[in-house]
């Protein structure tokens, strides 16, 4: 089974931001990478919209033709109002604080089962499917299936820090984690730091990976061997 390939555009967003005006454009970001073959687009606005803005979101909305993956904190009443007006393909819960850098930790789904229930069953009455954001425990995957969440996203950044050290060490609690997502229904996504060396390693060892959200790492080699390429050679890692 392939792999799907969200391409995140944060980091398009940040390059505009640095000098004000539209270039890149990053609508026509979006555009391309459809054009190119990513089979998602994910935006991940914050509340200071230091790269995606709210503004952009609605734009985007109107010309995806793949999936749609918006991530944030839904305890931002702002980001529930955007995701609910645009209603994507999927929301990814992401539990980061408001001044964050980038996302550094999943949800502590047993502390906060009961909150995940309620923002959870909102978002699904409106027929969109959610995923949350989780670390690699098997308590805490085990603790996100009783929160009613279509899928989980594995916080993957503890993996790529110790692939080249041992990639079977690297990948252990992740098995665990995706096959305890398994004997409870849920689908499971993964992201953060995977790119073009560690990602073909942890799709052979999880098969039942349905989705990849990548953007740091693609646009990064995007400089050297050109969008459209990148995104092809991603691909067949999958």
């Amino acid at each position: 089974m392939a792999t799907k390939l969200s391409v995140n555009i944060n980091k398009i967003a940040t390059l505009r931001n640095s000098r004000g005006g539209n270039n890149p454009d990053v609508v026509q970001a979006a555009v391309n990478c459809q054009l190119f073959g990513a089979d998602g687009i994910t935006v991940h606005p914050r509340p200071d919209e230091r790269h995606i803005r709210y503004s952009d979101v609605r734009e985007i909305s109107k010309i995806i033709t793949t999936e749609f993956n918006i991530e944030g904190n839904p305890k931002e009443d702002k980001f529930v109002n955007l995701v609910l007006e645009v209603k994507p393909a999927q929301v990814t819960l992401v539990p980061d604080d408001p001044g964050q850098l980038t996302s550094n930790h999943g949800w502590d789904t047993i502390k906060e089962r009961v909150y995940l229930r309620n923002i959870i069953e909102i978002f699904k009455k409106e027929g969109i499917r959610v995923s949350i954001f989780v670390d690699p425990a098997e308590k805490i995957v085990a603790g996100a299936g009783d929160t009613g969440t279509d899928r989980v996203e594995l916080y993957t950044e503890d993996y790529a820090r110790h692939y080249l050290q041992s990639k079977e060490n690297a990948i252990a609690p992740y098995l665990k984690a995706a096959a305890t997502a398994t004997l409870y229904g849920l689908g499971i996504n993964a992201g953060h730091d995977l790119d073009m060396d560690n990602l073909a390693y942890f799709k052979q060892s999880i098969p039942a990976l349905l989705e990849v959200s990548i953007g740091h790492a693609i646009i990064a080699d995007a400089l050297y061997y050109g969008l459209e390429n990148v995104i092809q050679l991603y691909k067949r890692k999958l």
